[in-house]
C-alpha cells in the first residue's frame, strides 16, 4: 500500500485499520491539505476541523461506524469525518448550494447520526441513542464528540446527569482546545486548564492495573478491591474529577496529535462497556500557522489566500461592527450601560466594546449559555443597570422560556442585539434566522425593532435604551446595509410611508425593504405603481400605519421570516379589528429549513427577490 494518494486510493474507513505509523502520518498530512485547500476555496469553519483530523481517523478505525454512532457537538469539526465517510467526491460542493453541508446532516449519510448546529446538545442525543440500543439488544457504542466550549452549557450536564447513571455504552470524547468561538472563560475552562497538568495519571492507571494483575492468584480480586476505591485513588492523583462525579470512567488527558495513543485509549473506552470520558487535548488549526496563530479568525472564515493565510477583504462596515461601534459610544457616556455575548464577542462585533470596557466589568462572556444570557441580562436590570444581550438569532431561540418567565412578566427592561436576523447562507439550516420575529411577537410586552440601514439601527438602539418600557429586540441581518441608490431618504421613525399613488401597499420591513423597493419601480415602469409602507417597529403593529394601510383595497407584506406567526399575520390580525375588506396576500417564507446555499439564492429559492414579487404581482393581478 503506498504512502501518497491514499484518500483517493483507499476505501474508508475499513482501510484504515491496514495503515502502518508512516501511512497514518501521511493520511493526516492529506487530510490537512484537503480541508485548508476546499475552505480556502468555498470559505467555511477550518480551525477546529484541522485539530481534529488524527482524533477522527482514531475513532473511524477504532469503531465501526455507522453501527457504532458518532454524535458531534455542534458540528464545526465534522469534515474529516465527511471525508472518511464516502464523501470525498462531493467534498468540492461543501457549504454550497445541492453539495453538502458544513454541519452534520443524517439526510446527507447514515454516518452522520444525528444533526448538529447548535451546542450542548450531543451528550443528551447521544445517551437517548445508547439508550435505544440497549432496549432493542445493540451491543454496539454511541461516542459523542464534545468540544470544551460546549461545557459552558448547562445542558451538557443534564445529558452527563442522567449519561453517567445510565450504564450504557456512550463515550464521551471531550475534545479540549482551550478555545470556544470566543476564549473560553469561568470555571469549567479553569477545571480543565488543571487536568492538563495531570497528563501523567492514565499511564499510572494503566501501570498499576498490569502490576497488581500478574500477582499470582489474588491478583484479581486486589484489583476489584482497587476498582471499588478509586475514588480514593483517584483523589490522591487528581484531588477531584467530576466526570467521575458523574458516574464516566474517566481517561486522560490523551495527547490528541499522537494517533497510536489515541487509538490504544479509545480501544479501553470501548471495552469498558459503560459509560465513559475520554479527555483529548489538541491544538486547534493544527498543521496550518496561520490558523494556529490566530485560530479565532480561522474558526469560521471565508475565502482566502492559503499560502498566504491572507483573508479576503470584507469591505466596509457590517451591521455587526456599527452596532458595536454605536453601542461602544453609548457606553461611554451611560455608566449603566453593560454587554453581554454567548461566546460570540467578535462575530456580534462586541470586540472593541470588551476591551474598553472589560476592566470596568462591564462586559460579560458567559459562555454558550444564552438561556443563562437572557436571566443574567434580566437580573442586571433588575438592579438597575442598562443590558445589551448580543446574540445570533438562531440561538436566541435556546432561551425561549427565559425570555416569558425571567424578563416578560416582570417587565424589565432589557435589550437584545439579535444578530443574523433572516437567511444567512451558506450554514444551512441550522443557522437561519428566520423564526425570532414570530416567536418575539408572541411574548407580551416585547417590543421589536427592525432596521434596514445603519442610520435606523443607532435610532432603535437608542429607542430601546432610553424611550422604551419593558424588554426591547433590535434584530439586523448579517453583512452590510441595502443598496439606497435611487431610494427617498430614510426617516428614522416607526414606520416610513412611500406614496407613487398606487392602488396596491408593499408593506415590508428590515433588510427585505431592498427588493420591494425595487419591485415597486419596476412595477411603476410598467404602469402598475405600487405604494410602499416600511415597518421599522413591527412590533407591537404601529396603530398608525394599520390606519394608513386599511385605505388600500390591496395589500401585500412581504417578510424575510417565517410566514406561520410572523408581522403579517400580526398585521393581518390589527386590520382585522379594524373590520378591513380589502385583499391582503402575506408573502413570507413558508419552509425555514432552507439548507446551505447563497444569500441571493435563498431569495430567489423564497421568492423573495425584485423580479419574484413583481412575477407575484403580475399573476395574481394586484
Amino acid at each position: 500500500m503506498g504512502n501518497h494518494n491514499l484518500l483517493k486510493t483507499l476505501s474508508f474507513p475499513k482501510d484504515l485499520k491496514k495503515l502502518n505509523p508512516t501511512q497514518q502520518k501521511n493520511l493526516c498530512w492529506e487530510i490537512r491539505q484537503t480541508l485548508i485547500r476546499q475552505v480556502s476555496e468555498n470559505g467555511g469553519h477550518l480551525a477546529s476541523n484541522l485539530g481534529v483530523v488524527e482524533l477522527t481517523i482514531a475513532l473511524h478505525t477504532v469503531f465501526d461506524i455507522p453501527k457504532d454512532q458518532l454524535v458531534f457537538d455542534v458540528g464545526h469539526q465534522c469534515y474529516t469525518h465527511k471525508l472518511l465517510s464516502g464523501r470525498l467526491e462531493s467534498f468540492s460542493g461543501l457549504r454550497k448550494e445541492g453539495g453538502i453541508s458544513g454541519f452534520p446532516r443524517p439526510q446527507e449519510s447514515q454516518a452522520d447520526a444525528f444533526i448538529a448546529g447548535h451546542a450542548s446538545n450531543a451528550i443528551s442525543a447521544a445517551c437517548g441513542l445508547a439508550k435505544a440500543k440497549t432496549l432493542t439488544g445493540d451491543t454496539h457504542h454511541v461516542i459523542a464528540l464534545v468540544g470544551d466550549g460546549a461545557l459552558t452549557g448547562g445542558m451538557a450536564y443534564e445529558g452527563m446527569n442522567n449519561a453517567g447513571r445510565s450504564h450504557d455504552r456512550i463515550i464521551v470524547i471531550l475534545n479540549d482546545n482551550e478555545m470556544s468561538i470566543s476564549k473560553n472563560v469561568g470555571a469549567v475552562a479553569r477545571y480543565l486548564a488543571e487536568k492538563r497538568t495531570s497528563q501523567g495519571y492514565i499511564h499510572l492507571k494503566d501501570k498499576v492495573e498490569r502490576t497488581v494483575r500478574k500477582i499470582p492468584v489474588v491478583g484479581e480480586n486486589v484489583r476489584d478491591l482497587l476498582s471499588e476505591s478509586k475514588a480514593m485513588f483517584r483523589q490522591a492523583i487528581y484531588h477531584s474529577n467530576f466526570f467521575e462525579d458523574f458516574g464516566f470512567d474517566y481517561l486522560g488527558p490523551v495527547d490528541g496529535h499522537d494517533l497510536q495513543m489515541l487509538i490504544q485509549v479509545l480501544k479501553r473506552a470501548k471495552a469498558l462497556n459503560g459509560p465513559v470520558v475520554v479527555h483529548v487535548n489538541t491544538v486547534k488549526g493544527k498543521g496550518y500557522t496561520y490558523a494556529e496563530k490566530d485560530p479565532s479568525l480561522f474558526h469560521g472564515i471565508g475565502k482566502f489566500d492559503r499560502d498566504s493565510g491572507q483573508v479576503a477583504s470584507k469591505g466596509s462596515e457590517t451591521f455587526s461592527s456599527h452596532f458595536g461601534k454605536h453601542l461602544t459610544e453609548l457606553a461611554r457616556q451611560d455608566r449603566s450601560i453593560c454587554a453581554i455575548t454567548a461566546a460570540m464577542s467578535d462575530g456580534t462585533g462586541l470586540t472593541t466594546f470588551a476591551e474598553e470596557f472589560r476592566p470596568q466589568n462591564r462586559f460579560f462572556d458567559v459562555g454558550i449559555a444564552e438561556e443563562h444570557g437572557v436571566t443574567f441580562a434580566s437580573g442586571l436590570a433588575a438592579g438597575g443597570l442598562k443590558p445589551v444581550f448580543a446574540v445570533y438569532s438562531t440561538f436566541l431561540q435556546r432561551a425561549y422560556d427565559q425570555l416569558i418567565h425571567d424578563v416578560a412578566i416582570e417587565k424589565q427592561k432589557i435589550l437584545l442585539a439579535v444578530d443574523r436576523a433572516g437567511i444567512v447562507g451558506e450554514d444551512g439550516e441550522t443557522h437561519q434566522g428566520l423564526f425570532d420575529v414570530a416567536y418575539l411577537s408572541s411574548i407580551p410586552g416585547v417590543t421589536i425593532y427592525s432596521p434596514s440601514c445603519y442610520a435606523e439601527l443607532d435610532w432603535a438602539l437608542e429607542q430601546g435604551l432610553y424611550h422604551s418600557d419593558g424588554p426591547v429586540a433590535v434584530r439586523y441581518p448579517r453583512g452590510k446595509q441595502i443598496d439606497f441608490t435611487g431610494v427617498p431618504l430614510l426617516e428614522p421613525a416607526l414606520y416610513q410611508w412611500f406614496k407613487q399613488d398606487g392602488e396596491t401597499l408593499f408593506i415590508t420591513y428590515g433588510r427585505e425593504f431592498g427588493p420591494v423597493w425595487k419591485a415597486a419601480q419596476t412595477l411603476r415602469a410598467q404602469g402598475k405603481p405600487v405604494d410602499v409602507l416600511k415597518l421599522h417597529q413591527i412590533a407591537p403593529i404601529p396603530e398608525e400605519a394599520v390606519s394608513l394601510a386599511k385605505k388600500y383595497p390591496t395589500i401585500l407584506f412581504v417578510e424575510e421570516g417565517v410566514q406561520t406567526g410572523g408581522a403579517g399575520e400580526h398585521f393581518l390580525a390589527a386590520l382585522a379589528k379594524e373590520r378591513y375588506r380589502g385583499r391582503m396576500w402575506i408573502h413570507g417564507i413558508e419552509d425555514p429549513f432552507l439548507p446551505q446555499m447563497t444569500v441571493e439564492a435563498a431569495f430567489k429559492k423564497c421568492g423573495l427577490d425584485a423580479q419574484s414579487l413583481v412575477n407575484l404581482v403580475n399573476e395574481r393581478d394586484f
